[in-house]
């Protein structure tokens, strides 16, 4: 089978790398669009366009039903989410098999269970991955306080449903139990719609781990592992791949749970599986799967020069996976900087406006994913990345270099960005040396700077 039309259901810059991989296919597609991004690069950029709604993403991007009408009304017969909206959303997945339209991702069933981060924990145990321990299952606030106590100080409250750190408390203690349980629940409820919550133990220094997979139902594969550690408010800022610093076995045994996993569940198509790495004990967990492209995904086909989002797309079309495990090779070290309209003195606050002035390097190894371009006013509705910028090296030292040149390089007017900040994280002795970890940007780097609890 193949796709007569995809219709892509997201904007920026992961809309124009979806128009890449079509272009790539020889795919026609239709770009949906909400009305504040009616003059969008990705837009001007489609022959074929169809507007959803309203700019806020409940009227356009998030809009199930909507989207899926603008499909058929287009006359697609494959939709691709992208990354955020509704690119892990079950039911949608559903809805679009019901409507006989071909969900670009893994079926309904695995994005369920997968997103809910209690199951998903017990599907790890049964595959004989490790888990952080923790409840079983989502808990009350009151059932949550007497195991908190079994567990032990620091723990986490975690959101069942959610993800990028929302509706997620680490609790000091017994004391801040109650107030911290209602937080999150409440924010999970807000951001997720379900205030299911579940307990980890808490630990305080570890290395955030990710193995890219991919699977067609039958065979699977693993690309590798990425290293997001460097993060803020539980939010990447940086990846790389591979991970520096850790031991080769260490490496082997988590590509090894991240593919039992996926065997586990007869996974299909891109996945991500991630794992935290204790820096005290040297163990490692699972922690959650994430059943999309992730936006991080440039740094892997850098070092593998594998088109991930093609193979997506065959995948669905119900193609065997291109790949075998030996076919797979990693080669050099990537680096990939979200550059985002924030600004990090005021605790990376968004800040959206009108892109005055804009040009963007150009260099051998180097790669820039985004939308942007001068006169674009970035919509206060949407998140706040601007580009991301990937370089390759042959060595993590020479990507650091690499990096820091094209961040110098790139100019870009009219907001505040966190370039600066991406700077002097390159040039951060403790970065170059890979001894980061997950609280590294706010109890090292950002240590008694302003606003360092906001990190």
């Amino acid at each position: 089978m193949s796709f007569r039309r995809i219709l892509i259901a997201n904007r920026g810059e992961i809309a124009l790398r979806i128009q890449a991989a079509c272009r790539a296919r020889n795919l026609a597609w239709v770009q949906a669009y909400s009305e504040a991004d009616a003059d969008s690069l990705p837009v001007r950029s489609s022959d074929h366009t169809i507007l959803l709604g309203a700019a806020a993403v409940a009227y356009s991007y998030g809009n199930a039903a909507r989207v899926i009408a603008a499909a058929q009304e287009a006359g697609c017969d494959a939709i691709h989410p992208g990354y955020g909206f509704l690119s892990e959303n079950a039911d949608f997945a559903a809805d679009c098999e019901a409507a006989g339209i071909t969900f670009i991702g893994p079926q309904a069933d695995i994005i369920r269970r997968m997103g809910d981060k209690a199951t998903a924990r017990r599907i790890a145990q049964g595959a004989g991955v490790p888990v952080i321990p923790g409840s079983e299952g989502p808990v009350s606030a009151e059932d949550g306080a007497a195991l908190a106590d079994r567990i032990g100080f620091p723990l986490l409250i975690k959101a069942a449903a959610g993800g990028g750190g929302r509706g997620m408390r680490i609790v000091p203690d017994a004391g801040s139990f109650a107030r911290a349980y209602e937080g999150a629940a409440r924010e999970a409820e807000a951001a997720f719609g379900s205030g299911a919550m579940y307990l980890e133990r808490y630990l305080e220094k570890v290395r955030h781990i990710e193995v890219q997979i991919f699977g067609d139902g039958t065979r699977f594969v693993h690309l590798g592992e990425r290293d997001c550690s460097t993060q803020r408010r539980h939010q990447k800022l940086v990846e790389e791949a591979p991970a520096a610093g850790l031991a080769a076995d260490l490496v082997a045994e988590i590509r090894e749970a991240a593919l039992g996993l996926a065997r586990a569940v007869g996974y299909r198509n891109a996945g991500t599986v991630e794992f935290v790495v204790d820096m005290t004990t040297g163990d490692f967990y699972f922690i959650e799967m994430n059943t999309r492209i992730q936006v991080e995904h440039p740094v892997t086909e850098a070092v593998t020069g594998l088109d991930l989002v093609a193979e997506q797309i065959a995948v669905a079309e119900g193609q065997p996976l291109s790949w075998r495990q030996e076919d797979i090779t990693i080669t050099g070290h990537a680096i990939e900087c979200r550059v985002n309209a924030e600004d990090p003195a005021k605790g990376f606050m968004p800040r959206p406006g009108t892109i005055t002035s804009y040009a963007a390097p150009t260099a051998p190894g180097l790669r820039i994913d985004s939308h942007l371009e001068q006169g674009h006013t970035l919509p206060a509705q949407y998140d706040s990345m601007l580009a991301k910028v990937i370089v390759i090296a042959p060595t993590r030292t020479a990507a650091i270099e690499a990096m820091k040149q094209a961040l110098a390089a790139y100019e870009i007017e009219g907001v505040p960005t966190t370039i600066p900040f991406l700077l002097e994280l390159m040039d951060d002795p403790v970065f170059g040396a890979a001894r980061i970890h997950t609280r590294y940007v706010r109890d090292v780097m950002w240590k008694g700077r302003p606003l360092q609890q906001m990190l």
